[in-house]
């Protein structure tokens, strides 16, 4: 087997089946973290993420290996029209909304086209911004491992030496194999509860989405529309640096192939039809970019196995309860791992851009993106690559440093 599997090959179905589990596993905590945040339906939301992706991956022409799942940006708003006023129909109003923002988006960068996106977004801006999407996300991960500290080492310690010392197959489901792992010394130690798994077989399928006259379709309140379409703003943004990721990772350019307005309207029809399922809005996952990052398979079959497999885990009570059981912990191991490759990531896109850092106005650049991304509690991303942007296009560059001269030449003076 190759280094790497790129984008448009296809592995033995063999392999390829783990390889989109190993992409489920990623992305179902955060997933389905979300509708239990807000009100909403895991199922349906794991339906939608299916869904959606399948749509993403159909309007990208499977040129993007990106696993949409439930956005983290909405829950506040999700939460006071679902929980708080008990109005799920207004916030799928809402959720219609924000697709619609990134189709009204699409139509502006299909017309205008996207190289400009390159213009605004060099490397002294891309390697920031992708560093800490990654580091951004760390204090998530190091949270869910504080849950049980040696069964998170322990997991990372297994996806590590897989991912360097494996031969074959093993090689590239490291961070399969690690949960697995992880798993069984968890409920040998007595860690997983598995009464919700044997309780899951008295209703063994589900349907998520009702239909006939239970079903309701969004209804447009005022508010929820004016509190979440602007927020769309912010995850397309993000997206942005979603891709600049990809692309680093994989070795191809995602925003002028198949482009970035491509990438929109995927990530937007997916969220319109979370809206009639009942769905939150999705966006493009990091945790999956990460096994990317990770593995190096970055075939787009995969992440078609992985969207097919959440559809069918949506309609299964016990494959649910059994993923949900992971403890907490395990998922931190290997998730210290997938955040931390992305900020690795942004470094190296500095290093191989040969961006100097001794010129004033990168300095800078580069760190107040640093400072924002970290610091700020809420969008760190979204503002952080808003003011890189900006500094980038408003500040002037400055002469190379002079050098000193060499020894025995006479030096002018100041």
């Amino acid at each position: 087997m190759s280094t790497e599997v790129q984008i448009d090959e296809k592995l033995p179905l063999a392999q390829a089946i783990p390889l989109g589990l190993q992409h489920v596993f990623a992305m179902f905590g955060a997933t389905v973290l979300v509708p239990f945040l807000t009100g909403l339906s895991p199922s349906v939301a794991l339906l939608s993420s299916g869904v959606g992706t399948i749509i993403f991956l159909l309007l990208t022409k499977s040129r993007i290996p990106a696993y949409l799942g439930s956005s983290f940006a909405y829950i506040a708003a999700l939460t006071t029209f679902v929980k708080d006023q008990n109005n799920p129909t207004a916030a799928m109003g809402g959720v219609l909304a924000v697709g619609m923002v990134y189709v009204i988006i699409y139509l502006l960068m299909a017309a205008f086209g996207t190289r400009w996106i390159h213009k605004i977004v060099p490397p002294i801006v891309a390697g920031p911004v992708v560093a800490i999407i990654g580091l951004s996300l760390t204090p998530v991960a190091i949270s869910m491992a504080a849950e049980n500290w040696p069964i998170a080492a322990f997991t990372l310690a297994v996806a590590a030496l897989l991912s360097v010392y494996a031969k074959g197959f093993l090689k590239i489901i490291p961070i399969l194999m690690a949960i697995v792992t992880g798993y069984i010394v968890a409920s040998i130690m007595g860690l997983v509860d598995f009464s919700p798994i044997s309780a899951s077989f008295s209703h063994p399928f589900v349907f998520p989405v009702k239909l006939g006259s239970d079903f309701q379709l969004p209804s447009f309140d005022k508010l929820a529309l004016l509190t979440m379409a602007p927020l769309a703003l912010v995850t397309i943004i993000e997206d942005l640096g979603h891709m600049i990721v990809l692309g680093n990772i994989t070795h191809s350019d995602p925003i002028q192939k198949p482009g970035f307005h491509r990438v929109l309207l995927g990530n937007g029809l997916a969220t319109v039809v979370a809206s009639f399922l009942g769905g939150p809005p999705v966006t493009t996952y990091g945790e999956n970019i990460g096994v990317l990052a990770v593995t190096k398979v970055y075939s787009t079959f995969n992440i078609w196995i992985a969207a097919i497999l959440a559809i069918i885990f949506s309609m299964l009570n016990p494959l649910q309860a059994t993923i949900m059981s992971i403890p907490t912990a395990v998922m931190g191991g290997v998730t210290i791992l997938l955040f931390g490759m992305i900020g690795t990531t942004g470094l190296r896109t500095l290093i191989e851009a040969k961006v100097d850092l001794s010129n004033n106005k990168n300095l800078i650049i580069a760190s107040v993106i640093f400072a924002l991304g970290i610091g700020l509690p809420e969008h760190g991303v979204a503002w952080a690559t808003i003011v890189g942007i900006t500094l980038n296009l408003v500040l002037r560059g400055q002469p190379e440093p002079i050098k000193p001269s060499s020894p025995g030449k006479h030096s002018k003076g100041k």
